[in-house]
């Protein structure tokens, strides 16, 4: 089993028979802009260095590489029920949701939001990739929905927000605030003031909670790290883009049933 550093939810970690991890940028062996740990199969990064990354995450549950089941992430609303691994296959969605102890669910991001779930009486885990779009349009109940089909009570479900862009670090424009205001009325409280008049802050992780909340699941946090301000630890969409980077590595945030 390898070593690798984490972030930890104290409310996941509080739940017997259940595995989580944050996983950081460090442990791996990609080289120049993708080191070390980048699970990204999207990115430029050498297949076989993101295979070996993949391969050390899932050793880290105890897992064959082929345990590690994650989607090909296109900021949707699609939750799927995985009943076995996966392998090499990436069905379309952002989230994977299953009852088999063993299978390893996994979300990749780069400051949008990771969040790992479980009901620990229906025995029920699922990683959930809420970027705003994801997070707005309602990722987060669709995948509280699949573990009710599943047998989950969403009162019972513990939920943690991994490692992402943070209130200080996200800037947005007006056209952003109106969106949400638009389709989520009440959500202008997620922002606050800007560097400019036409600038706002947005709160992703309270935004994320907040659907967390109204999706009924009984308890949740945010681990408070935000991906932009600690380059030595996690990737960071934005802050590659504000440093004229061609491209970034993506984290890995997961979750298994022991058997």
């Amino acid at each position: 089993m390898h070593d690798l550093p984490t972030v930890q939810s104290p409310l996941l970690a509080a739940v017997a028979g259940v595995r989580h991890a944050f996983f950081t940028r460090q442990g791996g062996v990609s080289t120049g802009l993708y080191s070390s740990l980048n699970v990204g199969r999207g990115s430029e990064d050498e297949p076989e260095d993101v295979a070996e990354n993949r391969a050390r995450a899932a050793a880290w549950f105890g897992a064959a590489p082929e345990d590690l089941n994650t989607c090909f992430q296109i900021h949707s609303t699609i939750a799927i029920v995985a009943d076995g691994s996966w392998g090499d296959v990436r069905p379309e969605g952002d989230a994977v949701v299953t009852k088999t102890p063993g299978v390893v669910c996994g979300a990749l991001a780069a400051d949008c939001a990771p969040v790992l779930i479980v009901d620990p009486v229906a025995r029920i885990v699922a990683a959930v990739h809420a970027g705003w779009r994801g997070a707005l349009d309602g990722i987060v109940q669709a995948a509280v929905d699949r573990m009710v089909t599943l047998g989950g009570e969403p009162a019972r479900m513990v939920a943690a927000v991994g490692p992402c862009i943070g209130p200080k670090s996200y800037e947005v424009g007006l056209e952003f605030l109106h969106r949400f205001e638009a389709d989520s009325p009440g959500s202008g409280r997620f922002f606050s003031p800007g560097g400019a008049d036409d600038k706002r802050m947005f709160d992703l992780p309270a935004f994320v909670l907040d659907r967390l909340e109204t999706a009924g699941v009984g308890q949740s946090e945010w681990v408070n790290r935000d991906t932009r301000a600690e380059p030595d630890l996690f990737f960071s969409n934005r802050r590659a883009f504000l440093n004229g980077e061609s491209d970034y590595g993506r984290l890995l945030s997961a979750i298994t049933l022991e058997a």
